[in-house]
C-alpha cells in the first residue's frame, strides 16, 4: 500500500486495509473513481472525480478495476 504525504501532513492512498489508516490520525475516505458496467456488457473505469479520463471499456470487471488501479498509482499518487 502506498502512502503519499503532503508537506501540510495530509496523507493520499488508495484504500486497502494492509494499515489502519485510522491510526494515522483522523481520516476522510472519498471515492477517485467508479468502476460500472456500460449499455453493451463492458466496463468503464470513470476516474473524473480525481479529474482523470474514463478508461475502457473492458470485457471484464477485473481488467477495469486493474486499469483503474494503475491509473491511480501513475497519475493521482
Amino acid at each position: 500500500m502506498q502512502l503519499v504525504i503532503a508537506p501540510g501532513g495530509s496523507v493520499r492512498a488508495i484504500y486497502a486495509e494492509e494499515i489502519a489508516l485510522d491510526s494515522i490520525g483522523s481520516i476522510a475516505i472519498r471515492r477517485a473513481s467508479h468502476v460500472e458496467p456500460d449499455s453493451q456488457g463492458g466496463w468503464l473505469a470513470d476516474l473524473r472525480p480525481v479529474h482523470g479520463p474514463i478508461l475502457g471499456p473492458f470485457p471484464n470487471r477485473s481488467e477495469a478495476l486493474a486499469a483503474e488501479v494503475a491509473w491511480l498509482e501513475a497519475h493521482w499518487l
